[in-house]
């Protein structure tokens, strides 16, 4: 099978870049003929590992500056395409120049499949992408994340795709109320479970991970810390990231005298060995897509402590099984959750053990085939606006 995945920016980080990085690596290990196309370029390297046997191209290099983007005219002015709404997140991104080579790039296809993995460019290719081409879209946020202008966008034009892939059950029911009779499958992302040294237990020391954003609620997990502090002064939380809430997160942990207790920890080439280092993984997001540093830490064997936000959380962990599920937002509820666990190496282990179960269901050995068995079976029947069944094949539409 010819494979395209269409990123934004394929050189940067985040969840969604690994993850159609590992995706196309693993179909390319698959026998398939993969490409990956980065919508611009900002970058000298990936950050991530893109196998030898896939393709990477990039329409617009913004290497130079973006300034360079304009092509001289006198001003920048984010001279914005047409297509995408304000709403979305990375909408900055989408000058003219931009959606024009999108626009190209997607209406010159012929055949195979594309994979589209933002709002941004499945709205693009719902409207431009040649029905001989079969189009998937993958959404990597809830549906209730986005801004009503998104949301309308979305109605009007996803019913174009044949199929529309999600992560979780939450989000599948989400997208089916919102458009009845269009395809949508669940595949959730897969994360490599093997080799991954399971923590013992005996270091003090609370770990989290992600952008310094506000959707990951650093904020409210640093006062929850400070709780937790009271009780066990000899505890830390490490946060490992990077983002624009930095200097904000700076002042809580100064506001609530915790000195080095909680450290911001910036972006780590060891995150793996400083989990398996760890004795609990905490997450305190306001809303998640598919939370993979969760996961990841559960194969380390670490019990989680985590709100039980829009979506992600509740859809991979069984509360008082493999971790702790509290309100959203709740701080005390998060700071007692952790206290429980640190009180209790015994269910620091049970949990740990069991969270690494769970893990394994997300081993790419698990979910790459039901990527192989979606295309397949939409390449079969040519394509074309919402073909196929409402459930993927195999287990791809379970929830």
């Amino acid at each position: 099978m010819k494979i395209r995945y269409m990123l934004l920016h394929a050189y940067g980080m985040g969840g969604t870049i690994r993850t159609i990085v590992n995706q196309a690596n693993a179909m390319a290990a698959r026998g398939h003929d993969v490409e990956i196309v980065s919508v611009v370029r900002r970058r000298e390297r990936t950050q991530f590992r893109v196998a030898p046997a896939v393709r990477l191209t990039t329409l617009v290099d913004q290497r130079s500056g973006v300034r360079a983007d304009s092509v001289g005219r006198r001003v920048w002015r984010r001279l914005r395409g047409r297509m995408v709404p304000r709403g979305e997140f990375a909408a900055a991104y989408f000058t003219e120049r931009v959606e024009r080579a999108v626009i190209g790039y997607v209406s010159a296809l012929d055949g195979g499949v594309l994979v589209t993995t933002r709002p941004a460019l499945n709205l693009i290719s719902a409207r431009r992408t040649p029905s001989s081409v079969v189009r998937v879209a993958q959404e990597h946020m809830n549906l209730s994340a986005y801004p009503d202008s998104i949301r309308e966008e979305i109605a009007r034009h996803y019913p174009s795709f044949d199929a529309i892939a999600v992560l979780t059950g939450t989000d599948r029911a989400e997208y089916q109320r919102l458009l009845p009779g269009t395809p949508i499958v669940r595949i959730p992302n897969a994360v490599h479970a093997g080799g991954r040294r399971p923590s013992r237990q005996q270091s003090k020391v609370v770990v989290a991970a992600g952008r310094l954003v506000g959707q990951k609620g650093f904020d409210l997990l640093i006062p929850a810390f400070a709780r937790v502090v009271d009780k066990h002064p000899d505890w830390r939380l490490r946060i490992f990231g990077t983002g624009p809430k930095k200097e904000l997160l700076r002042a809580l942990i100064k506001e609530h005298h915790l000195g080095d207790r909680v450290r911001l920890m910036g972006r780590s080439e060891r995150l793996q060995e400083e989990l398996a280092d760890a004795s609990i993984y905490a997450l305190s997001s306001r809303f998640e897509g598919l939370p993979m540093v969760m996961i990841e830490a559960m194969c380390h064997a670490l019990p989680v402590a985590a709100f039980d936000c829009p979506t992600g959380p509740g859809d991979v962990l069984t509360n008082e099984v493999d971790g702790l599920l509290v309100p959203p937002g709740d701080v005390d509820a998060l700071a007692e959750a952790l206290i429980r666990l640190i009180d209790d190496r015994n269910l620091r282990l049970r949990m740990g053990a069991a969270a690494a179960v769970t893990a394994r269901e997300y081993a790419p050995e698990n979910v790459m085939p039901r990527w192989e068995s979606l295309f397949a079976e939409l390449l079969g029947q040519g394509g074309g606006p919402a073909a196929g069944p409402t459930t993927g094949p195999g287990e791809a539409g379970q929830t």
